[in-house]
């Protein structure tokens, strides 16, 4: 019996492919999903204030909660699973499903009292203005002794 057909392409790494993918079909790879940085976010630095965007599509507005204290953002939620799928179903699953929380540490003060967020279409969006009057200051630098 011929290992190798005439008239077929061979690829080698659609092979290893597929082999990798029945290898790891029957694993748990929930170690892999703590890897992962959820949600993606940016911040960007405007002059008054700081503008953070998240992605966190399939989370639904009653399941989000935002916190800041001590100069940290905390955004905690819950990505329910499709009601239809059921774990066994799954061919392929790479989209994050379950509770997380995503902190980060502020550059500047925050005004928290002025802080505002919206939620549409999946993208978070928070406006944290900055304390007003807090400028740069210059130390002085001395030389020590030798």
């Amino acid at each position: 019996m011929p290992v190798f057909r005439w008239g077929q392409n061979w690829d080698p790494f659609r092979d290893l492919e597929r082999e990798v993918d029945r290898l790891l079909q029957g694993m748990n790879l929930s170690f892999q999903r703590s890897a992962r940085r959820f949600p993606l976010i940016n911040l960007t630095d405007a002059s008054d204030k700081f503008i953070l965007t998240a992605e966190i599509p399939g989370v639904e507005l009653a399941d989000l909660e935002l916190t800041a204290a001590n100069g940290v953002l905390t955004i905690k939620g819950v990505r329910k699973p499709p009601a239809e799928a059921r774990e066994d179903s799954f061919r392929r699953q790479e989209r994050f499903q379950g509770a997380w929380q995503r902190s980060l540490q502020l550059p500047d003060r925050i005004d928290e009292d002025g802080m505002k967020a919206e939620y549409s279409l999946g993208i978070l969006t928070v406006v944290l203005p900055k304390v007003a009057g807090i400028a740069a200051r210059s130390i002085p630098i001395t030389e020590g002794p030798a």
